[in-house]
């Protein structure tokens, strides 16, 4: 898989989640660390809205450092942001409080699939 496939993946999943209750600004940039999938992207919640962008973000509250599979399994809910962090599968620079803010995320993603179901 390339990066570009790996981003565009990533990207429709995080699109699926519903973060209107976020009033926060935050920005998370994401550094995959793979030869084939490698790079850097960024998620940013503003106003309401969630951007999910292939680029560095140099104004962020936190990098999250991990392999394209933590990342995918991360992004589809099936591993808890938390965790990944205490078994050493993710690493996380810069502000610890914000980052938390990503299970958030992903929990709204899992909420709004739930819902949908119903």
């Amino acid at each position: 898989m390339t990066y570009a496939d790996f981003f565009y993946e990533v990207k429709n999943k995080f699109m699926e989640t519903d973060i209107s209750d976020i009033k926060e600004h935050l920005a998370f940039q994401f550094n995959i660390e793979d030869e084939e999938a490698g790079g850097i992207f960024y998620v940013e919640a503003k106003e309401g809205e969630l951007h999910v962008e292939p680029y560095e973000y140099h104004d962020r509250d936190a990098v999250f450092i991990a392999s394209p599979d933590t990342f995918m399994k991360i992004a589809e809910g099936k591993m808890d942001p938390i965790l990944a962090f205490t078994t050493q599968k993710l690493k996380v620079e810069g502000n610890i409080e914000k980052a938390l803010r990503l299970k958030e995320i992903i929990d709204s993603k899992q909420k709004k699939a739930k819902q949908g179901k119903k």
